[in-house]
C-alpha cells in the first residue's frame, strides 16, 4: 500500500495483543504509518474497543475510511472466551481481585449448558462500574476507582447465540455472538447468578465483527513488518 492509499482511506484487521489498550494499538499504527510515509498529519480510528486484557479483532480505518467507522461499529461481533465459575470481581473480570467466593457443588454440565437459553434474544444488561461509559461527566471506572457509588442504568442488548465449548471443572470456554454494546464482563456475572453462584471473565478474544474475521487479521509486528518491506 501507497501513502496515498492510506490517506484515502484503508480497513485494516488487527490482532490486539494481549495487555494492549485499543488506544495504544491506534496510536502504535498511526506512528508507524506516519514513519513509513513521511506523512505528518493522518486520520486513524478504531471501530471498537477492546479491553486490554481482552485479544482479538480490531478492526482500524485510516484517512477517509474513518467516516465509516459508526457503521462497523454498529454490527454484530462474535466473541470466545472463559467463565471461571465459584468467585466475582468488582470489575467482573482479572482486573481486580476476587472479592467473593460461591459454593459450586450443585453447578453440572447439563445446568451450564441449559442456563444459557436464559440469555438467548434482547436481554437487559448492566454495564459493569469498571466500563469507559460516561456518568455526570466521569468515566464509570474513574467514579468506581474513586469509591463513589453512581446508578447505572440497564442497557438492552441482543445475544443472537451462546454456545459452551468445554468445561473444565470450573472453567466453562463459550462462544458468544451479540449486538453492538453487549459486556461479555456482565454476561460473566449475570450468567455466574443465574447458576445461583458467581462467575468472572477470565479470557476473551473477539473473534468477528460483521464480515471482518480475526483470521485474516495481522498482530501489530506482522503489520509494521509490511510497512517497512515496502
Amino acid at each position: 500500500m501507497t501513502k496515498e492509499d492510506f490517506l484515502a482511506g484503508q480497513v485494516l484487521l488487527i490482532d490486539k495483543p494481549l495487555t494492549w489498550t485499543s488506544f495504544q494499538a491506534v496510536n502504535k499504527l498511526r506512528w508507524e504509518i506516519r514513519r513509513a510515509f513521511d506523512i505528518k498529519k493522518i486520520k486513524v480510528g478504531h471501530a471498537g474497543t477492546l479491553d486490554p486484557l481482552a485479544t482479538g479483532l480490531l478492526v482500524i480505518c485510516t484517512g477517509k475510511m474513518t467516516k465509516q467507522i459508526h457503521t462497523f461499529q454498529g454490527q454484530e461481533k462474535e466473541y470466545t472466551g472463559t467463565f471461571t465459575l465459584g468467585s466475582t470481581t468488582p470489575s467482573y473480570d482479572l482486573e481486580t481481585e476476587v472479592d467473593a467466593k460461591f459454593n459450586t457443588d450443585h453447578i453440572t454440565n447439563h445446568l451450564i449448558t441449559e442456563t444459557t437459553s436464559k440469555f438467548i434474544g434482547d436481554i437487559e444488561q448492566y454495564p459493569p462500574i469498571f466500563s469507559a461509559i460516561k456518568k455526570d461527566g466521569k468515566r464509570l471506572y474513574e467514579h468506581a476507582r474513586a469509591g463513589e457509588t453512581v446508578e447505572i442504568q440497564p442497557r438492552l442488548v441482543t445475544i443472537s447465540e451462546f454456545e459452551i465449548i468445554s468445561i473444565d471443572n470450573l472453567q466453562v470456554q463459550f462462544r458468544v455472538v451479540c449486538s453492538k454494546g453487549t459486556y461479555i464482563r456482565s454476561l460473566a456475572h449475570d450468567f455466574g447468578k443465574a447458576l445461583n453462584s458467581g462467575a468472572h471473565l477470565s479470557e476473551l478474544r473477539r473473534t468477528r465483527i460483521g464480515e471482518f474475521k480475526v483470521v485474516d487479521a495481522y498482530s501489530p509486528e506482522e503489520f509494521i513488518n509490511t510497512l517497512n518491506s515496502q
